[in-house]
């Protein structure tokens, strides 16, 4: 505050602030009121060293209670640095009555849970670790089974999946059922036409006063989840566990959620629900979008897209997304609308002279996503148009890891396993018919093969 004297002590202050021309110029803007603040307290520190002292002496006497907190101080080494994210536990994939929430102060982490866990790890602290996981792993019974490995830490596991979330295209977009059990059964509506009815049986209709009332009955079904076993597996050179663990860890926060998000992928895209989840593309309510009458090959035209547009649930729109296969880029780059005798290029419109244009990332105002998980071009399921929230992803919450030494023994090598538990399948079991018109109409819509 150049213009105005700081006060050195309580009588000043009192004075500078009852003079309203003064009090006028502090706090003109909240800058110059916090700079007058600030001034003032610097000033109260210079001429009362007591101030200063007693700041320090709290300081110190608040950083040795941390110190001698084991468990504060644990949750301070768990924390999640990563500015985009807020600490684990506070995301949505953390569930504190997972199996691995006991373990959680115990190994904040994977180096942690690495150095104790590795098979071939020695010494009364590794057993010691070994056998609380293994008791906690036990008190879950049936709803953990034994696959010979150690529960991973409910922190640890969730860390794992945001992450993975970040890479994944199903998972990010899906309704995702925490599972208490290894199977968990979910409702849903058995809805198959809207023309008379809505959500399976609902009715609505207009009455007189005093009007007899008119039954209906909705009819609700059941979607079982039921856990699947996902394995991951890779050799680990000894050598990453006795000398650089932290290494392994760089591994396991990136690699292993990488592998995770594109597994779950290719499942929940294309699996057959046969010890596997149930892709969107074989869902039983899914519609084909046929080929125009003389289209080539392994073209795509703009009538395609707009006729699959047309086929989605009207409710679904804004919540739908376009699922190409990358191969298809350069048909839906070059794909032209025919105007009389002449047309015009559709998605990209007219590119820059020396190419440098970044081609639009939605077609009819929905989000591409370019994958190599669906069908590749030519073939039914190459370009789709689904709404995700309509996929159901069933997460069991509880993931295990066992390392063996002796698989890769001549190898020098650890074999490392993790394993998860989780089940995918369309939430609903068949198109449905509009109330008006013949065409069905679906949250899954896929082009058919050309």
């Amino acid at each position: 505050m150049p213009t105005l004297a700081v006060p050195r002590n309580q009588d000043e202050l009192a004075e500078a602030v009852g003079d309203t021309a003064t009090l006028k110029e502090i706090a003109k803007t909240p800058e110059t009121l916090t700079e007058y603040i600030v001034a003032y307290a610097k000033e109260q520190a210079k001429t009362d060293p007591g101030i200063a002292d007693q700041i320090r002496d709290e300081t110190q006497k608040q950083f040795a209670d941390i110190l001698r907190n084991d468990k504060l101080l644990a949750s301070l080494n768990r924390l999640n640095l990563d500015p985009r994210a807020n600490p684990v536990a506070r995301s949505k994939h953390y569930n504190n009555k997972a199996a691995g929430v006991g373990l959680d102060e115990k190994f904040g982490t994977w180096s942690e849970y690495f150095a104790a866990t590795w098979a071939g790890a020695r010494g009364q602290e590794a057993l010691l670790a070994q056998s609380e996981i293994a008791k906690i792993q036990n008190s879950f019974g049936s709803t953990v089974p034994s696959d010979g490995g150690f529960l991973i830490p409910e922190l640890l596991r969730s860390e794992l999946l945001r992450v993975a979330l970040e890479q994944s295209l199903v998972r990010k977009n899906a309704r995702v059922v925490p599972m208490e059990s290894l199977t968990v059964p979910y409702p849903m509506l058995d809805s198959t036409s809207n023309a008379s009815s809505v959500y399976g049986g609902v009715v609505g209709y207009w009455t007189e006063e005093g009007g007899s009332l008119t039954d209906s009955s909705p009819t609700f079904g059941r979607i079982e989840l039921a856990a699947k076993k996902l394995t991951l597996y890779s050799e680990i050179p000894n050598e990453l566990f006795t000398d650089s663990i932290i290494s392994l860890q760089q591994f396991m926060n990136e690699s292993y959620p990488e592998a995770l998000a594109w597994f779950e992928d290719c499942a929940f895209t294309d699996g057959n629900g046969t010890g596997q989840p149930l892709g969107y593309l074989n869902a039983p309510a899914a519609v084909l979008v046929a080929k125009e009458s003389g289209q080539a090959a392994g073209s795509i035209m703009w009538e395609n897209i707009v006729k699959a547009y047309s086929r989605m649930l009207p409710s679904s729109i804004n919540r739908a997304r376009w699922v190409c296969h990358i191969d298809t880029f350069p048909e839906l780059a070059t794909m032209a609308l025919s105007v009389g005798t002449g047309g015009s290029a559709v998605w990209m419109g007219t590119p820059a002279a020396d190419g440098s244009s970044t081609p639009p990332m939605t077609i009819l105002g929905r989000p591409v996503e370019f994958t190599e998980k669906v069908s590749s071009l030519g073939t039914a399921g190459d370009i789709n148009f689904v709404d995700f929230g309509y996929y159901l992803i069933g997460d069991r919450q509880a993931m295990q890891a066992q390392t063996s030494t002796e698989y890769k023994f001549g190898n020098d090598k650890t074999a490392v396993r993790v394993i998860e538990r989780v089940d995918g399948t369309p939430w609903i079991k068949s198109a449905i018919t509009p109330r008006k018109g013949s065409n069905t109409l679906s949250p899954f819509v896929k082009i058919a093969t050309r």
